[in-house]
């Protein structure tokens, strides 16, 4: 029965699993060294500190692919209202052999794709209005089968949770301030060293934890590229795909680029308002060439044109 069983048929990455568990591991312990310092420098306000990391790291694993889903304008559709693509996520799924995720549609011309959820049973799978209408049915199965492996791969919640500390860093070093300034309402010698000590960690946090989800989310989309051609077996329909969306961009007015560049993380392609953006170059994606050079390789492996 599809669905039924723990792993599905897109090929296991190895090397996927290796570096999101070194990512994680790496980014728990700059988790507990950032607490600890805070713990050390402002004293007075450990509770709080321990109270609101503990709600926002609950926070961003129940709910951040909500949030994601809803600030990107996903609207969940039904078989009926989007006949053709619940077909091909049909189809994906019964060849992966893994449960239907939840499938929706944004109104963007921007043609892109992303999935989000913390497991199977929690899936969403969405594809912009753009994207529909610029793809035909193989590029559209090859782009879904691309997100669909990153919710069985299971790295969208170790991204998620990867990303949190980052968010973290930012709130715990306000709540940080807030505390040090309000004690005794002075501005004593550890007061000032508080203020100097929580905005250099956190900065020097927020920076590492950034480079270590880029490097990951960069390697995540070559896995998912790789195992979307393995499965449909037609990398050249994918291929088609990224050249196309990534050609399309060119073409969407700015200002909508610029609502969508926040989560590149979570699309298929990247969106760029401008060729000079620094996401550019800290992007969460593989470059065009590498994807496609990837793709061809796979191509000649399975002896496809």
């Amino acid at each position: 029965m599809p669905g039924s069983r723990s792993r599905s048929r897109y090929v296991p990455d190895q090397g996927l699993t290796t570096r999101m568990v070194t990512t994680m591991f790496l980014i728990g312990l700059l988790y507990v060294v950032f607490v600890g310092v805070l713990l050390a420098v402002v004293r007075g306000a450990w509770p709080i500190i321990v109270v609101i990391a503990g709600c926002l790291f609950i926070a961003q694993f129940w709910f951040s692919d909500r949030i994601a889903a809803y600030s990107m304008g996903a609207r969940e559709v039904t078989p009926a209202q989007a006949p053709e693509l619940h077909g091909a996520v049909d189809r994906i799924c019964a060849l992966a052999d893994m449960q239907k995720p939840r499938v929706a549609i944004a109104d963007s011309d921007v043609p892109n794709a992303f999935a989000t959820g913390r497991n199977e049973r929690t899936a969403l799978v969405c594809a912009t209005t753009g994207l529909l209408r610029r793809l035909e049915p193989e590029e559209l199965e090859g782009v879904l089968a691309h997100e669909l492996s990153h919710v069985a791969h299971r790295d969208v919640v170790v991204m998620t949770i990867a990303s949190f500390l980052g968010v973290l860093a930012g709130v715990m070093t306000r709540i940080g301030l807030w505390g040090g300034l309000s004690r005794a309402g002075s501005r004593d010698t550890n007061t000032a060293i508080a203020m100097l000590v929580i905005p250099l960690v956190s900065a020097v946090v927020y920076a590492v934890s950034f480079l270590l989800t880029r490097l990951l989310s960069r390697y995540r989309e070559l896995s998912a590229d790789r195992a979307a051609a393995l499965l449909t077996g037609r990398p050249s329909a994918l291929a088609s795909a990224l050249t196309k969306v990534t050609g399309q961009m060119a073409r969407i007015p700015t200002e909508d680029l610029r609502k969508a560049e926040p989560y590149n993380a979570f699309w298929f392609a990247p969106a760029f308002s401008s060729k000079e953006s620094l996401s550019r170059l800290l992007s969460s994606h593989p470059t065009l060439e590498q994807r496609l050079d990837q793709l061809g390789r796979i191509s000649t492996q399975l002896g496809r044109p």
